[in-house]
């Protein structure tokens, strides 16, 4: 008698997607360590902690108030300080000065702070590993939600954004919650996925502006459910009931959202509000926007909703039509069609691409009829459809092509999804079981790989991180996050070597310890830099400031560019005699008042620079640290080459750099 196989129960096997959950929050948690602040965590973290200690809405109303304030919660609790109401950025709502003393200047370390933030949303990240692992299982069984929930566990993506305090984890979370629930009250009537479902749609009303998509994703998966009990129950019925259950949702959504400001239209707090307003004015948000303008100024005229809330999404609207965007070489302020399917390709593990690739054309090769029987296979599918199909369709369509970030979304779909390969792991099926077991490992080594440098991972296709700033930054590899591991390889490399720096983030240099001269910067926080020549020395460039993403000379180096250049730059001897010669700075004075030498200042200053990157674009680094911030050690004779020759000068240097093979450091991850 054979002995009968062994399973496993249900709820063992539960607690194992439990602690699948645990382990990816760990991981996401213990990879930023060692990293600095991202450039949006200052902004989230201090307004959150003000929406909760003061009630006042005005700091970053754009950017989600749930997230903002689950993220500061410990801060909440532990009483951390804020900078007085009386500090000028508090009154102008200059979130990233205020946020800057909030961090830098007071209270707990900024390290705490950040840690405590990061650890909210870890959660969140955990509690979506969760949805995945148990939708999956719902649909495809106990392999395919391990396959599915291991597979979410180890993407690089989300362990690079499921452990910062920013809103992108909150709202990916919200979207699958919002539809799956929907779907559940749908197909099972009764008070619990009824209520479960409205307040899934309020709270994702609160955590992002994208969710303005969930309204019409529900009325499509509305249908869908419509169109399947019409061959039983008619149509009254069902549409009937899809009307009425919209209706509530409605209503529940908009008193979760006056619930979260705190039952009050306006965005500022009474004891706070003297001499206090928005950062930009209500004119200046609702200007082009178009016919949205119209609707969101009746429902302040007629205070439908919180002023907060209607400001937020204005902000939203009004930022979104232009901004600029870089992709594989390319700049525009309107972005491209191609830009989130190209980012989904060089962001996303080559084992799952490979993977969903094997499950398309198994999908393909079963050649279902079209009709009943299509249509019953499809209908489980529904939530996750309808979450693909219109995110991507409006992802297609935005002018906003700043990270790979906002198609996270769309991931669990996909994780989901790709729990149904569960089935060809079987002893059945040796060759498919082994194929599915080897990607997936595959996917586990990527991830470990790159490790702790997350947000940087770029696969194969571009050539792995190395090669990723070439074709996408900001957010998508360089956020700010590794002004640590720049000390560190300062202090083992250059001790003593002047260095320069041009950092893209809201991190504080001198708080992590660097000494350094500051070359351009975003965002532009504290006094103007002080005119300032190059030397010798090392000079750190963040990845985005390296690409000129968002300078005002950003794309190719013209002829006219040059020619102002060289016309600026004639000026330098005056610039030195204004920093260090008081008498001569008395003198220049009298020929041009000093707005008119810090303007001309400053446009020096961005054309040399501009100059500078374009010929270190072509040189190899000495090292690159967390594939984020490059590191060149260069010379008196390689500045002058670069910034201060004729442009045949640079022509050659450039075409030497160019042949150069070896650099002098090897790159360092």
């Amino acid at each position: 008698m054979l002995r009968p196989a062994h399973r496993f129960s249900s709820s063992f096997l539960g607690a194992l997607g439990v602690l699948l959950a645990l382990l990816h929050a760990i991981l996401a948690v213990t990879a930023t360590a060692d990293k600095s602040m991202t450039a949006d965590e200052i902004a989230h973290l201090t307004a959150g902690h003000a929406y909760n200690v003061r009630g006042d809405f005005r700091l970053q109303p754009e950017n989600g108030n749930l997230p903002q304030r689950l993220a500061a919660l410990p801060l909440t609790l532990s009483a951390v300080p804020l900078p007085p109401a009386t500090d000028e950025s508090w009154k102008t709502a200059d979130i990233w000065v205020y946020g800057n003393t909030f961090f830098y200047e007071q209270g707990l370390s900024a390290a705490e702070k950040l840690f405590l933030g990061r650890a909210m949303i870890a959660l969140v990240s955990a509690a979506l590993v969760l949805v995945v692992f148990f939708w999956s299982r719902a649909l495809f069984g106990w392999n395919g939600a391990f396959i599915s929930g291991g597979l979410m566990v180890f993407c690089p993506a989300f362990l690079a954004h499921g452990a910062l305090a920013t809103s992108d984890v909150v709202m990916t979370f919200c979207f699958i919650a919002a539809v799956g629930s929907w779907w559940c009250h749908l197909r099972r009537p009764g008070p619990l996925w009824a209520t479960l479902s409205a307040v899934m749609l309020g709270i994702s009303m609160v955590a992002k502006f994208s969710a303005v998509l969930l309204p019409p994703m529900l009325m499509l998966i509305g249908a869908m459910w419509i169109w399947s009990e019409s061959t039983r129950a008619g149509w009254r019925g069902p549409l009937l009931r899809v009307g009425r259950s919209l209706g509530v949702h409605a209503i529940v959504s908009v008193a979760i959202i006056w619930l979260f400001f705190g039952f009050r239209f306006s965005a500022f707090a009474s004891e706070f509000a003297d001499g206090a307003g928005f950062n930009h004015g209500w004119g200046f948000v609702l200007n082009g926007i178009g016919f949205p303008a119209k609707v969101i100024y009746w429902l302040r005229e007629w205070r439908v909703l919180p002023e907060a809330w209607l400001y937020g999404l204005s902000f939203v609207l009004q930022f979104s039509r232009a901004r600029g965007a870089f992709m594989s070489g390319e700049y525009s302020v309107t972005g491209w069609v191609s830009f989130f399917p190209w980012a989904f390709l060089i962001k996303t593990t080559l084992p799952f691409l490979l993977l969903l690739l094997g499950l398309t054309i198994s999908a393909i090769r079963t050649r279902r009829p079209i009709g009943t029987r299509l249509r019953e296979d499809l209908l489980p599918f529904t939530p996750l459809l309808v979450l693909f199909i219109v995110y991507w369709i409006t992802s297609l369509a935005s002018h906003l092509n700043i990270g790979h970030r906002h198609i996270l979304p769309t991931y669990p779909v996909l994780f989901i999804a790709a729990g149904w390969a569960g089935r060809w792991v079987s002893f059945r099926t040796p060759l498919a079981a082994a194929g599915v077991l080897i990607l997936s490992g595959w996917h586990v080594v990527e991830s470990t790989v790159i490790r702790p440098h997350y947000l940087a991972y770029f696969n194969q296709v571009v050539g792995g991180p190395a090669n990723g700033w070439r074709h996408l930054v900001d957010s998508s590899l360089d956020w700010g996050q590794d002004l640590p591991g720049l000390k560190q390889w300062l202090d083992t490399n250059a001790p003593g070597e002047k260095v320069f720096l041009s950092y893209f983030g809201t991190g504080s240099p001198a708080y992590e310890g660097l000494t350094i001269t500051a070359l351009p910067t975003l965002p532009e926080v504290g006094p103007p830099r002080p005119w300032h020549a190059f030397t010798p020395g090392i000079y750190a460039i963040s990845a985005t400031m390296l690409q000129h993403v968002y300078s005002r000379v950003r794309g190719d180096w013209t002829a006219e560019l040059e020619k102002e250049y060289q016309q600026v730059r004639g000026l330098e001897p005056a610039f030195i005699a204004y920093r260090d010669d008081p008498a001569r700075r008395a003198l220049l004075l009298e020929e041009m008042p000093a707005g008119r030498w810090r303007t001309a200042w400053v446009r020096f200053e961005t054309l040399r620079f501009a100059r500078l990157c374009h010929y270190l674009r072509v040189r190899r680094p000495d090292a690159a640290i967390g594939h984020s911030i490059h590191v060149y050690r260069l010379s008196a004779a390689e500045i002058e080459a670069a910034v201060g020759g004729s442009a045949t000068q640079w022509h050659d240097a450039i075409e030497a750099a160019i042949t150069r093979r070896s650099p002098v450091n090897a790159p360092v991850k």
